[in-house]
């Protein structure tokens, strides 16, 4: 049964070189500092591990030092259109780096809950790249 969640977007800027701010997004070692507790990866598939949870997503694309794309294994079995991307954008003129964050939920109440804990992983991100 093919359901569709409502897709959004957030834009973060972030003070951090592109290349050094793709191995925080598209690395295991570099996720699990600030978007899991844990991160495994075997070949496209990823392991996240919160607090003794367990979830998996399949990378559907990435590009060197500019986006990485996911789908949860979850999302794939009921043939949702949902996945969850981070695009790295660099302005042209002022060499400004944005993170842009694309995820889908369920609804409304759930598009809240999703940008309240992306602005939450964003904020540990931007610590640790020293951007806060």
């Amino acid at each position: 049964m093919k359901t569709d969640k409502k897709k959004y977007t957030m834009e973060f800027p972030i003070q951090a070189s592109p290349s050094l701010l793709y191995q925080y997004i598209s690395n295991p070692s570099g996720l699990s500092e600030w978007f899991a507790d844990n991160v495994n990866s075997r070949g496209k598939l990823f392991t996240f591990i919160w607090e003794g949870s367990e979830e998996q997503a399949k990378l559907l694309s990435k590009k060197n030092e500019e986006r990485i794309k996911l789908q949860w294994v979850e999302d794939e079995e009921e043939e949702t259109n949902a996945y969850f991307e981070m695009r790295i954008q660099v302005d042209d003129i002022t060499k400004d780096v944005s993170l842009i964050v694309t995820d889908f939920a369920d609804d409304e109440d759930e598009v809240e809950e999703g940008k309240m804990l992306w602005e939450s992983m964003i904020d540990d991100l931007k610590q640790l790249l020293g951007s806060a």
